[in-house]
């Protein structure tokens, strides 16, 4: 079925969305006027739902505990009180700040007091980095609204109703698993609830700077596509961008809904991990002023390879879960994320794929800085609900607020819509429309997903999952000598593909405990670990059309999915460091491979 049919049967071409259409979030929100929330919150653990549901399940009329609702005569009871509960930490999962909620599942009430100075003519927003996975806001016993998706910034306009003294907000975080959530019930990590990334408050003139992207335009290096789209009553006051160090001042005047875009030529040195520049950009009206870096560079697929600046890239990758080093728990601090970063660079890394979610945002501005290729995805992952239209849009949802955040990160080259998904008419469907949203969103940038292959003979393996012919870039997982037979199946395994496209090895591994050590024919070991990477880096030698491989995974990560005590004690092991780390022996057969072809091994051709 052509890309047209598929999308017209899932109604996805009547809400294709432009630039100008995309989601209305803040942009660049560490570059604005903030008031952090982050610290102690008050909190109630709520298992049953009981401070929203009554007996017969039904809403309470009030919002529940959303009302915060006092006693008002000594004979009156109220079940709750969140001024006598404990405490959890923001941002942060509540599963690692409490020993008995290392397993929970279900819904945490939050509550937050703070002041607020209002000014006139200014405009206050609550802005949340993500919240896992179902939000429900109150504001001074008001509902804001509702969001869905656990790995994603929103915000709720607060302007009429904070006010300068005792504000209270509350936030209903429900982190159960849905049969139609993205993602569905079964994963392979560690589902951490409640505010996992920063809560702030955000001031804004009451015309703003909503959100603007400055890129190079596709298949240009030196050629900038910009766009800027303005919020308030005074949405077609004239625009200035500016980056000063290239000389670049270009004005412009949005239309009726607040857009404007334009194009210039401009004399830039360009972003590559080996020299990850960044620019100093500023937007500017009569009445609000955003700055932040940007680097500048092209993303392309030319064949079989991925061009970088024009250049051939071989891209020496690693994943990277989004559990913090040595402590465990959700990513969100910079000290831990530059951490996992360095430990990758470490590795002779120039990409990281962040799976299986968008990671958090500092994340991806570190990698900016530290010059290291990205990989996000949006979790689409297993058997999702493919044939449920609220599924679908939920997805779209989350890949559009993960374009709309990380649009003008110049590390970020690659969206991927899926993982390890069975084929099928529906997914086949469903992915598709994915893959047409990221390319009108993004146009600048590749898009993939991490597809499954099979056998075409015992010894060789086809990649030709019809999703390819709507990818930009073709990858796979494979796990040849652990899942997918011994180690030494590896070695009489070959390669083909079905299309002219750059492919990535996207995952590949083993699991060793570290510490643990044996044979190379022992499972658990460092040296049965160490054997399969050097099968197969042997074996990547021997597929002539390879773009660049991503090993499975840089730390041992949680997952309620490995019970085995002892060895896993509910962590996934493929790391080349623990949870503690450790560097595995793996780690340097790696780490020598990626070195060798650093130093000008062949590139893909």
């Amino acid at each position: 079925m052509r890309i047209i049919g598929l999308l017209a049967a899932v109604g996805w071409l009547a809400s294709a969305s432009s630039a100008a259409e995309q989601p209305a979030l803040i942009q660049n929100v560490p570059g604005r006027q903030t008031i952090d929330l982050n610290g102690a919150w008050r909190a109630i653990v709520d298992p049953y739902e009981a401070g929203y549901l009554d007996y017969r399940y039904r809403p309470y009329a009030d919002g529940g505990m959303g009302a915060n609702k006092k006693p008002k005569s000594p004979g009156e009871f109220v079940e709750y009180d969140f001024d006598t509960a404990g405490e959890l930490m923001v941002p942060g999962d509540w599963n690692t700040q409490r020993p008995e909620l290392l397993f929970y599942e279900g819904t945490i009430w939050y509550k937050k007091d703070f002041d607020c100075t209002r000014k006139p003519g200014r405009r206050q927003f609550v802005w949340f980095g993500a919240a896992n996975y179902r939000a429900m806001v109150f504001l001074n016993g008001t509902k804001l609204g509702e969001h869905v998706g656990g790995f994603t910034p929103f915000q709720f306009e607060i302007t009429n109703l904070v006010r300068e003294k005792g504000n209270f907000l509350i936030v209903k975080v429900d982190n159960q698993r849905q049969r139609e959530g993205v993602p569905t019930l079964m994963t392979d990590w560690w589902n951490y609830g409640g505010l996992t990334r920063g809560v702030k408050l955000v001031d804004v003139p009451e015309t703003f700077v909503e959100d603007y992207s400055v890129q190079l335009a596709k298949g240009s290096q030196s050629r900038i596509a910009a766009w800027v789209r303005l919020n308030g009553p005074g949405k077609q006051q004239p625009v200035k961008v500016s980056i000063p160090e290239a000389g670049v001042s270009k004005n412009l005047v949005p239309d009726s809904n607040g857009y404007a875009q334009l194009t210039f030529d401009a004399r830039l040195a360009l972003w590559s991990p080996e020299t990850p520049k960044l620019y100093e950009i500023a937007i500017e009206t009569g009445t609000d002023r955003v700055a932040e870096r940007i680097g500048f560079r092209s993303i392309e697929a030319s064949g079989r390879t991925i061009l970088l600046n024009g250049r051939p890239l071989r891209l020496r990758g690693v994943s990277i879960h989004a559990e913090a080093p040595i402590h465990s728990g959700r990513v969100f601090s910079e000290a831990d994320a530059t951490t996992l970063l360095q430990w990758a660079k470490d590795l002779g890394c120039n990409f990281v794929r962040l799976p299986h979610f968008p990671h958090d945002e500092v994340m991806t501005r570190l990698a900016d800085q530290m010059g290291l290729l990205v990989w996000s995805e949006i979790p689409v992952y297993w058997a999702i609900a493919w044939e449920s239209p609220e599924t679908l849009r939920n997805a779209r949802q989350q890949l559009a607020e993960m374009i709309a955040r990380d649009k003008n990160r110049s590390s970020v080259i690659l969206w991927s819509v899926a993982n390890e998904t069975p084929q099928s008419e529906p997914r086949l469907r469903f992915l598709a429309a994915l893959a047409a949203a990221a390319h009108e969103l993004d146009p600048t940038r590749l898009v993939t997903a991490a597809l499954e292959t099979h056998r075409i003979d015992p010894n060789t393996i086809m990649v030709d999952d019809p999703l390819g012919q709507y990818l930009d870039v073709v990858s796979c997982n494979e796990y040849i000598g652990w899942y997918d037979g011994p180690p030494e199946k590896i070695d009489r395994t070959a390669w083909k593909t079905a299309y002219d496209k750059p492919f990535l090895i996207s995952e590949f591994g083993a699991d060793a405990q570290a510490g643990r050590h044996g044979d190379s024919g022992t499972v658990w070991t460092e040296e049965f670990q160490a054997d399969v990477y050097r099968r197969q880096i042997a074996m990547f030698q021997r597929i002539p059309f390879l773009s660049g491989t991503i090993a499975w995974v840089l730390v041992d990560f949680r997952s309620p999915r490995r019970p085995l005590a002892g060895i896993q004690d509910f962590f996934n092991r493929k790391g080349l460091y623990s949870d503690r780390g450790e560097r595995k022996a793996a780690f340097y057969v790696l780490r020598d491979y990626y070195h060798f072809l650093a130093a000008g091994a062949p590139q893909p051709e």
